[in-house]
């Protein structure tokens, strides 16, 4: 039975997605919280498994009662999970009844299946489902009647949005399970009520824009119940004012800070403890390992399902955080607080100005010597740990930075007491030191060090290789099913690509499903033979020609990708000027000129568009429909050579005996072909052209494998049976 005052098959949310009177786009009283959840004996309404009402999917019995699945005469028995998922997923099921669209994908049960098998028996599953799959559903339906406590991590915040205010309630309604939903972001995706006074009282805005956008946040600040700011609409989360109006784990004052009672970081992080299921990205995930800030690090052992969406994601957002790094301009913050602070609160008790000016010097001097002969930085550049690391300024900045670091940590101990910013203070201080004092002696095994530099800051990182340890430790902690899935996993059966990086080769089943659609119908494949190699001075201006032509063909509606930003700039000018000389009406959006969300969206407003972009759109982009209809990829997107955490990977390949070539760059080039190609079909009718401009990808033997790893679409030999097909397909 359902807890009690609430309706069975209610979806109660742990976090309010808008104003507590009304969220957004929702019914008033159709969300409550966590703290009003279940009873005052089970205050998490947790009570056993989670049923629905009699007779319905919510029968379902954990494997614990009911029995996993087994065999009889060495066939198969579907366990309780599995046969209440195929249930769902049938022709007069749960789905179907809830949605009149409902249509019944084989792969989909297929994958669903797997998932309800793992849970039963508290497996480790890696699904690699193509487009189309519904792999949400896939992994959420089966989870959510399994009554077992989950976590749901992907990759951004903004699909943490789609699950949790989209998918999650529409399949709590469809399949009448009682569930409590929580949704976990970081620090700074909160407002912080005691930053915001302070911006209030003391900030310098540096634009109108900055000013317009406090008034906002201040409006809206009286009115929320979640304090995330992904609800203030109109707010780019690069905007100035963010880092003014949320915490850090550096000036946050915990328990000390007035506000602390109705902090949206602690409410958030008390809900999630609360929820039966609990969405978060991968960056959390990571985060919580290295800093125990998050929240996760509570959660997880509670935790009997773990999922993780988008995971070919996983393993490059772990790396980013289970390293140490060490910033120029964290110093120079840390500087700025330490005067302020200690004038504030400890003014003549010690020589503030001295210590603080002390790590400001080590700190650009660090940078300076980590520029070295580079006197003009545009951009982002990574360094060898050898090319600077070896140098005396270099050595000679690090110690002053460890020493300068000590010193402010010694005054700070003297006057912790006085206050919680002077005791933050003292952490921060402790932790500058230790960090820059790593720097000075050699890496950890297994680990690879580099230098980031850019414009304003150097950034010195100690990363490890991989996930694999990491992942390893966690789900060696408790018993629980672990399950893996992205539409780009690898491209053999193993999945060894995402399999070896996570250490799961042998502690996991592996599974396939391919896309429902019709990709040799309804999608071409073109590879220009005679074509300017990547590097050639004319490649670049080739490639934005052929974009202009495939784009006058469809009167725009093309998508233009490229692996590298430095290239993005020259084709988006050749394109623009092939599409002024012709008189073309097409308008030409470029990444950069404004937000993703906004170009995005003039792109979907204005189908006569070309859309220029980089990294960050080759994945995560969904324009279903004839807004989109061709995707060009300017070359191979291999892994940069010279990249110091590429060169050691390739290093302990290479040590193990291995084919660097094709079991690392040629495996991470299909991955990123099949996610940059995937953006092209969407849906059952979507029709397209796919252009790959790299001649090598039809003429060396390393190209048959990657085209394989694509869907199978029709390949074209000419231009013109390209051009052709457009004409055909354009609306």
């Amino acid at each position: 039975m359902s807890p009690p005052g609430r309706p069975k098959g209610e979806y109660r949310s742990a976090q309010h997605a808008g104003t507590p009177e009304s969220p957004p786009g929702r019914p008033k009283g159709e969300y409550r919280s966590a703290q009003h959840a279940g009873t005052p004996e089970d205050p998490a309404g947790r009570q056993g498994p989670r049923r629905g009402p009699s007779g319905s999917l919510g029968e379902y019995r954990r494997a614990e009662h009911a029995g996993a699945s087994g065999s009889v005469g060495g066939a198969p028995v579907p366990g309780a999970l599995e046969l209440a998922v195929d249930a769902a997923f049938a022709a007069g099921g749960a789905l179907a009844r809830a949605d009149p669209r409902y249509l019944e994908r084989e792969v989909q049960l297929r994958m669903a299946l797997a998932v309800a098998r793992a849970i039963a028996a508290r497996e480790a599953l890696v699904v690699e489902a193509g487009t189309g799959v519904g792999k949400t559903f896939a992994y959420l339906v089966p989870t959510l009647l399994s009554g077992a406590r989950a976590l749901v991590s992907t990759a951004t915040k903004s699909l943490q949005d789609q699950l949790f205010l989209r998918d999650l309630p529409r399949l709590v309604d469809a399949l009448q399970v009682p569930v409590t939903v929580a949704l976990l972001k970081g620090r700074a995706s909160y407002l912080c009520t005691h930053r915001l006074a302070q911006a209030r009282q003391g900030a310098q805005l540096p634009d109108r824009w900055a000013v317009r956008a406090l008034a906002r946040i201040e409006q809206w600040a009286r009115v929320t119940a979640s304090g995330d700011l992904a609800e203030v609409e109109g707010l780019d989360e690069r905007s100035s004012v963010v880092p003014l109006v949320t915490s850090t784990r550096e000036n946050c004052l915990g328990a000390e800070c007035p506000e602390f009672r109705g902090c949206h970081v602690m409410k958030a992080r008390r809900e999630a403890m609360a929820a039966d299921l609990v969405v978060v990205n991968h960056h959390l995930f990571f985060a919580d390992m290295t800093l125990r800030d998050t929240g996760v690090a509570e959660l997880l052992p509670s935790v009997e399902v773990a999922v993780f969406d988008e995971a070919h994601q996983l393993a490059e957002a772990g790396v980013a955080f289970l390293g140490v790094t060490l910033g120029s301009s964290q110093a120079t913050d840390f500087a700025r607080d330490l005067l302020a602070g200690g004038l504030a609160q400890a003014r003549g008790l010690k020589p503030w100005q001295d210590l603080a000016g002390a790590i400001d010097r080590a700190a650009r001097e660090l940078r300076l010597a980590a520029a070295g002969p580079l006197r003009e930085v545009r951009g982002l550049i990574k360094l060898r740990w050898d090319e600077r690391g070896a140098g005396a300024d270099f050595a000679a900045a690090l110690a002053a930075l460890h020493a300068a670091g000590a010193a402010a940590a010694e005054a700070l101990a003297a006057v912790g007491d006085i206050g919680p910013d002077l005791a933050r203070l003292h952490e921060r201080a402790d932790d500058l030191a230790a960090k820059a004092g790593q720097f000075t002696h050699d890496a950890a095994p297994g680990t690879v060090r580099w230098i980031d530099l850019s414009p304003n800051q150097a950034r010195l990182v100690e990363s490890p290789l991989d996930i694999r340890d990491a992942l390893t430790e966690q789900m060696a902690l408790a018993p629980k099913a672990w399950v893996f899935t992205s539409a780009t996993l690898g491209d053999d059966e193993r999945l060894s690509w995402f399999t070896e990086a996570a250490g799961l080769q042998d502690r996991a089943r592996t599974l396939r499903v391919g896309s429902p659609f019709d990709y040799a119908a309804h999608a071409r494949l073109y590879i220009p033979a005679r074509f300017p190699k990547p590097g050639e001075p004319a490649h670049p201006g080739e490639v934005a020609a052929l974009a202009a032509r495939c784009a006058r063909a469809l009167g725009g509606r093309v998508f233009v990708l490229t692996t590298t930003l430095r290239v993005l700039p020259l084709i988006a000018e050749r394109l623009r000027a092939a599409f002024d000389a012709g008189g073309d009406e097409i308008a030409l959006l470029v990444q950069g000129s404004a937000p993703k969300r906004q170009l995005l969206q003039q792109f979907l407003d204005r189908p006569g568009s070309v859309l220029v972009g980089s990294q960050s759109f080759w994945e995560g982009i969904d324009v279903p429909g004839d807004a989109l209809q061709c995707v060009l990829i300017d070359k191979l997107p291999f892994p940069p050579p010279n990249d110091p955490l590429v060169e050691a990977r390739v290093k302990r390949l290479q040590g193990q005996g291995r084919n660097a070539f094709a079991d690392y760059f040629v495996a991470e080039a299909a991955v990123s072909l099949k996610q940059g190609g995937g953006r092209l079909i969407r849906s059952e009718t979507d029709r397209g052209l796919l252009v790959v401009c790299d001649p090598r990808m039809a003429g060396m033997n390393y190209g048959r494998r990657l085209r394989a790893a694509l869907p199978p679409m029709t390949r074209l030999a000419t231009e013109d049976e390209a051009l052709a097909w457009l004409a055909e397909i354009k609306p």
